[in-house]
């Protein structure tokens, strides 16, 4: 059943078009992820589906019972907002049916209060604020629901928009990068719950183990048109690469038939008169139409390589505070570890006293002399200088030199996604996002020994995050890794720090091989707790009904083998008429023999089980 329909919408920005004649549809149920570069239009698309900005063509048509309820990437909340209080400021369809309700209680509207009961049972609206403190509480969000939202760290408050949305279960929800802020736990708990609701989905992200696990469809927006993938992620990656290739046939052919058109052309003006304007015209269409369809050509490369000491980075039995003790490492050339563990372990502390930014309250860290860091950093990237993105980058290096050759300034700009019309922008005008990507950009340049990167994967499209993927494939020093996004590191890293119960402890793996191993320890750990209850069952022999049957049985084959020995006497005593006729005497014994022999096999069979 469809719920929404999008016809023929476009939707120009700043003299930019981003999408135009775009036709497509929800289902009930379906769950969708959109793909596609930094700056295409993905979040202006999401504003249009909710109507936060009106489309300049087209229409948005949705079902009369559609609630779509949507997480923004910036959450809006006024400074006396709480946590409780923040369930009741979504403007959802539930929350004004349960506000029109109160209204109607104050009031005494009798009419409108019978008119609003059987909607709000429908919804099961009474359980919204027993349901949103169930999810705050599963994501870890401290129970003092009186504090206020301004008070919270981004995590925090991320978790709990994410409790809100969940709470209000709408037939329609969307998300906006709903994963940036999180760690990995509860952007785990995100993916069960999107699976196990019965709810439509729409899903801006770049974690594409999110978009493989949750999503059915999957819309791709490139060069201002949406493309439909039916499937997971990794089916659309197949089809993907398969119009890739069907596209860029007709773009050789395209390009084989202006070869030709060109030639025409440079004949001279005796060639180009009135009647040929057409073919002039034709030139120029397909000249517009050309393009290149494959995406920036991958060079294989890494920083340039300095000159590695015997000693790059030694800790030995550092501790910090109450977050984690004792832990000791030699880094070695070539180390990609990735650090992960809940909010608020320790992780981004652990890179700060490996760096020098911070001193451990216990132990040594005692770092090489040619050793040169690239630490990109959660706190030092408001960038507000005057220069441009390329100055800004020239002045740090204007080639990056690589294992292959070497990158101009520009290049490398355009490589981590700032095409050349947006290198000369001036770099304090650059959205929060455009900043700490050009923060990144500029650790990269530094030429490092030790690449160390703080969540680095926010506010990346999917396809910047491969090409710093293959970077760090490349890198041939030393790089530590916290990133909440499980593909990210399975791509980059060899190893991991786990930072659990105030411990850091060394895993030689990927990301998934270490979700396997914890997986089996969970299940180890239930077999023989299953075990235990199957012996401490069959030890403890008869239930307590079984028992009282036992009892039963040992009173009814007394009485039964009573009644059989005096029919037997009977039989020889002609004078017998107590028990009646002989008939009915034979009966009642053939009877009570039967009985008896069914009561004796259940009783042996109780008797067993007693036993053991």
């Amino acid at each position: 059943m469809n719920i929404l329909s999008i016809e023929n919408i476009s939707k120009t920005v700043n003299d930019e078009p981003l999408f135009e004649n775009v036709t497509l549809g929800v289902e009930e149920g379906e769950k969708i992820g959109i793909v596609g570069k930094n700056g295409e239009g993905k979040s202006t698309f999401l504003k249009v589906i909710m109507g936060i900005l009106p489309p300049d063509e087209g229409k948005i048509s949705k079902n009369n019972e559609t609630d779509i309820v949507m997480l923004e990437q910036n959450i809006s909340f006024s400074d006396e907002t709480t946590i409780e209080s923040f369930l009741l400021d979504s403007d959802s369809r539930k929350i004004k049916l349960l506000k029109q309700y109160e209204l109607a209680l104050k009031a005494n509207d009798n009419k409108t209060y019978e008119k609003l009961l059987p909607l709000l049972e429908k919804d099961d609206i009474w359980s919204l604020e027993v349901n949103y403190k169930a999810h705050l509480s599963k994501l870890n969000v401290n129970a003092q629901y009186d504090r206020r939202l301004k008070t919270l760290s981004g995590g925090e408050l991320k978790k709990v928009a994410l409790a809100r949305v969940l709470a209000l279960n709408p037939r329609l929800l969307i998300l906006d990068e709903p994963t940036n802020h999180l760690d990995i736990k509860t952007i785990e708990y995100l993916e069960e719950q999107l699976n196990s609701l019965a709810i439509s989905v729409i899903v801006v992200t770049h974690d594409r183990y999110l978009l493989n696990d949750v999503c059915t469809t999957i819309w791709e927006l490139d060069r201002k048109k949406i493309h439909r993938h039916p499937g997971s992620y990794e089916a659309y990656l197949e089809r993907r690469a398969e119009r890739i290739m069907m596209e860029q046939k007709e773009q050789d052919r395209l390009a084989t038939i202006l070869r030709r058109e060109l030639k025409w052309l440079a004949r001279g003006p005796q060639a180009r008169t009135g009647k040929d304007k057409n073919r002039k015209e034709r030139i120029e269409n397909m000249l517009s139409s050309v393009h290149n369809v494959q995406d920036i050509k991958q060079n294989q490369f890494s920083s340039l390589e300095r000159r590695l000491g015997k000693k790059i980075l030694e800790c030995e039995d550092i501790s910090f505070k109450d977050l984690f003790s004792s832990f000791s490492y030699q880094f070695k050339k070539g180390d990609k570890i990735g650090v992960v563990g809940d909010n608020g372990t320790g992780k981004s502390t652990l890179l700060d006293i490996l760096t020098g930014h911070k001193e451990p309250t216990t132990g040594v860290v005692d770092i090489g002399v040619n050793t040169v860091f690239g630490y990109y950093d959660q706190l030092s990237r408001d960038l507000n200088t005057k220069k441009s993105a390329l100055e800004f980058i020239n002045d740090i290096a204007e080639r990056i030199f690589t294992g292959e050759g070497e990158m101009s300034s520009s290049q490398f700009l355009e490589y981590f996604g700032f095409p050349p019309t947006r290198q000369r922008t001036e770099v304090s005008v650059f959205s929060g996002g455009e900043k700490r990507r050009l923060y990144l950009i500029s650790k990269l340049a530094l030429n490092p020994i030790f690449l160390v990167l703080d969540e680095p994967t926010n506010d990346l499209d999917i396809k910047t995050m491969e090409n710093l993927e293959q970077y760090i494939s490349s890198f041939t020093g030393c790089c530590l890794i916290v990133s909440h996004d499980r593909a990210f590191l399975d791509c980059t890293c060899d190893y991991l720090f786990v930072i659990e119960n105030n411990k850091i402890t060394l895993f030689a793996g990927s990301y998934t091989q270490y979700r396997e191993k914890i997986k089996e320890r969970v299940e180890e750990k239930i077999k023989p707790v299953q075990e235990n209850i199957k012996i401490k069952r069959e030890k403890k022999g008869l239930t307590w009904k079984e028992g009282k049957e036992k009892e039963e049985l040992e009173k009814k084959m007394d009485s039964l083998n009573e009644l059989i020995l005096k029919l037997e006497e009977s039989f020889s005593d002609i004078q017998a008429n107590s028990l009646g006729s002989l008939q009915e005497r034979s009966k009642k014994y053939e009877e009570a023999k039967a009985e008896l022999e069914k009561s004796e096999e259940r009783y042996l069979e109780l008797l067993e089980k007693e036993e053991g």
